[in-house]
């Protein structure tokens, strides 16, 4: 009976996500080239709220955890398990005051209304997977923007994302090179659960009724540890301390 509502329940999330998708694209272009960058992040700030609101639609609901008072002005990496797309714009919107980017594969540079457009102009960095050197490159010109504007980069270490929930196990090379090239940023793992029964069925029809919940775990500063591995491992444990698998 659930998966039988979810069907008309879909095709409605997709109405509502299709023309908040077109509706923004020329709102993002024209904040962008009009006013500038403050008025581009704040126009895709929204955005990512209007997205969440289109969840609703399946029942979808978000519960965000932070116990810590995380000042702004200074880089931050925000280290996350990753289990859907839909874990993005909640990122975005709960973290919005500190102008959230991410590190993401070239092939959603293009094709899709304003999701592309901020990727290509909001401040993120496309990869080619198949090109690691050239990836590495970019991550690394990527992450002296983060140091330089005290921007906060997500990254989503296990490189795909979880089906289940159950987590993958780390790849430590882009967190190391964000760590290396962002000294003194606040390192930030934060849990994620939940957000794989959106597609528990697949793409159509989408999951209905779950509650995406996000858990931050106690900051670490990235320059207080010599040994970055030792470092990742700690975020690695943190992370995965508390997903509901």
């Amino acid at each position: 009976m659930t998966k039988l509502l979810a069907y008309p329940l879909t095709v409605l999330y997709f109405i509502c996500f299709g023309l908040t998708l077109v509706v923004f694209h020329p709102i993002q272009w024209f904040c962008k080239n009009v006013f500038g960058y403050q008025a581009h992040k704040i126009s895709v700030d929204w955005l990512q709220f209007f997205i969440m609101r289109c969840l609703n639609v399946l029942g979808t609901t978000f519960s965000f955890t932070n116990p810590y008072n995380i000042e702004k002005g200074i880089p931050l990496i925000l280290v996350a398990n990753h289990q859907s797309m839909y874990d993005i714009p909640p990122l975005i919107w709960y973290f919005r005051k500190h102008h959230v980017k991410f590190i993401s594969k070239k092939e959603l540079g293009k094709g899709i209304p304003s999701v592309s457009y901020n990727l290509r102009h909001g401040g993120s960095v496309l990869i080619d997977r198949k090109k690691p050197v050239e990836s590495i490159k970019a991550i690394e010109a990527f992450a002296e923007r983060v140091q330089k504007n005290n921007w906060a980069a997500v990254i989503f270490p296990e490189g795909t994302r979880s089906r289940n929930g159950h987590p993958k196990p780390f790849k430590t090379k882009g967190l190391l090179t964000m760590v290396k090239h962002v000294p003194n940023a606040l390192v930030v793992p934060i849990t994620i659960n939940n957000s794989w029964k959106t597609l528990r069925y697949g793409k159509f029809p989408m999951g209905i009724g779950a509650h995406i919940t996000f858990r931050v775990h106690k900051p670490l500063q990235a320059n207080h540890y010599e040994d970055k591995i030792e470092l990742i491992s700690l975020i690695e444990a943190q992370v995965k301390s508390s997903i509901d698998a």
